[in-house]
């Protein structure tokens, strides 16, 4: 059995001197459209360089990518569910708590809001389900390149805090959109779908401003001490002056947030005399981003404020990895959506997920990946890649913790493997032409939702972004520097 291949949307390879062209072209397209990011080694605010991406789209099955745009309102309305669910959140996580300190503080946080009352009801998600699609293969891999393998797809996670790529999803449209037409290929551009993720994110903050009615108030940026990721940022800002030029958007950091912003006798968070509206997280989803007590400190006023948050403290738990596993038990869908076609459409979504707590299905959890450790992948509590654990190193990791009350804060999850591409990846300083590679995707649906325990005001799909990497590479972070940002071409399977 092999592992499944999808058809390039042109023949590859491409002749040298016209793939050399049409890179240099897309590079300067990519610079002058704001497909860039900061370099990590020589860092310069005054210097962004591409951000790496793939020359062509790769391929997606039709039918798949439509499932997933359709399922992501109800994937929203679920984490709204969870995240409002005080009982499920504790009993969740309760073994994780004892041992992740970073997960303990968040859940300190929602404890002390909750016992001194609510000021903000309202909560703003804007989220991002990652998926991937998932192909073994019957045929050898001769017999694959004679056919066209049908994928269905598997969830990755969902991201509640910092989900990125708002603005550099849908600029890879349009800079592979530029590329396939400079190729003499632009009738193929019908087959890449439309991709509105910045507008509609952006529109979710709007309205979150609105709800909370207030004429001088301002929105709030919580963003890293260094920004690597800016175009995607500052893409976000810009599309919210250009709709609504009278919004003020400040940017600051945790520690900042400590030092300039109070609350008020009405418990709004005051920042130069503005209350703040909205506050959209682009940090405090790590540890590190926490480094004193003072940013800790930030975020309990922040919460315990009339500001509409972004996530909602309660919201970032939802997201857990803890929590991502306890919704595939049996029973759990139905708790929070009863029965229906919508519970067993999500249920199929989710690959094989284990918790790793001190008990039967713990220990039977461990023997399993002992036993096969290339099937898995070890999940911490983290957002922003670069965390988990893969192959002999799940063995190694186990083998370690499997005596340790360390390992509660971690899940087990199935390894999904994704059917290969041929593509180019085209990557800051590195030599022109680039190899031919294989490569394999991630597809991400982003999705808004603002409501109350009691009331949802909105809830709605509102974009993509697409992460490819190369094909032996575990982790697919772009921000990290391990993939490249790339655009869905839909294939009728």
């Amino acid at each position: 059995m092999s592992q499944a291949r999808l058809a390039p949307c042109l023949q590859l390879p491409l002749e040298n001197k016209t793939l050399v062209n049409v890179i240099e072209k897309a590079k300067d397209w990519a610079l002058m459209h704001g497909v860039g990011m900061r370099d990590k080694k020589h860092f310069n605010k005054d210097v962004i360089q591409i951000a790496p991406f793939i020359l062509l789209p790769s391929p997606f099955p039709k039918t798949e990518f439509m499932k997933a745009v359709e399922l992501q309102p109800v994937l929203n309305e679920l984490m709204h569910k969870v995240a409002h669910d005080d009982e499920f959140l504790e009993q969740t996580l309760q073994n994780a708590l004892q041992v992740d300190e970073f997960t303990a503080n968040l859940y300190d946080i929602w404890l002390k809001v909750k016992n001194e009352g609510i000021s903000q009801p309202i909560s703003l998600g804007m989220l991002r389900s990652d998926i991937m699609l998932e192909s073994r293969c019957p045929h050898t891999e001769n017999q694959c390149a004679k056919h066209t393998p049908y994928c269905s797809w598997k969830q990755v996670e969902i991201n509640s805090i910092a989900s990125g790529f708002g603005h550099l999803g849908p600029v890879s449209r349009e800079i592979q959109s530029y590329i396939l037409r400079q190729l003499g290929h632009g009738d193929l551009i019908k087959n890449m779908p439309e991709n509105r993720a910045l507008s509609g994110l952006c529109s979710g903050i709007i309205e979150a401003f609105d709800l909370f009615g207030v004429l001088n108030a301002v929105v709030l940026f919580v963003v890293e001490e260094v920004s690597y990721n800016i175009c995607d940022q500052r893409f976000h800002e810009f599309e919210i002056s250009e709709k609504r030029p009278e919004i003020q958007i400040y940017r600051k950091t945790l520690n900042e947030i400590y030092e300039e912003t109070e609350l008020n006798d009405k418990k709004q968070l005051m920042l130069d005399g503005h209350p703040v509206a909205v506050v959209y997280y682009r940090s405090g989803y790590e540890p590190a981003q926490y480094p004193t007590a003072r940013e800790w400190d930030a975020r309990l006023r922040v919460e315990r404020s009339t500001a509409i948050k972004c996530p909602s403290i309660h919201y970032q738990l939802a997201g857990t990895k803890k929590v991502q596993q306890a919704l595939a038990g049996p029973g759990v869908l139905e708790k929070f959506m009863g029965s229906g076609t919508s519970t067993s459409r999500v249920r199929d979504i989710f690959t094989g997920l284990y918790s790793l707590d001190f008990d039967e299905s713990g220990e039977r959890a461990v023997e399993m990946a002992l036993a096969d450790a290339e099937r898995f992948v070890l999940k911490p509590q983290r957002e922003g890649g670069g965390n988990n654990v893969y192959g002999s190193e799940v063995r190694d990791a186990l083998t370690r913790m499997r005596h340790s009350r360390e390992r509660a804060a971690y899940i087990l999850m199935e390894r999904i493997l994704p059917p290969l591409v041929s593509g180019y990846m085209i990557r800051p300083g590195a030599p022109v032409p680039p190899p031919l590679v294989d490569l394999v995707s991630e597809l991400g649906i982003f999705g808004v939702i603002i409501g109350t325990k009691e009331k949802i005001y909105c809830n709605r799909q509102v974009g993509h972004m697409l992460r490819t990497k190369l094909a032996d590479a575990n982790e697919g972070g772009v921000a990290a520097g391990l993939g490249a940002l790339d655009s869905p071409y839909l294939l009728d399977l």
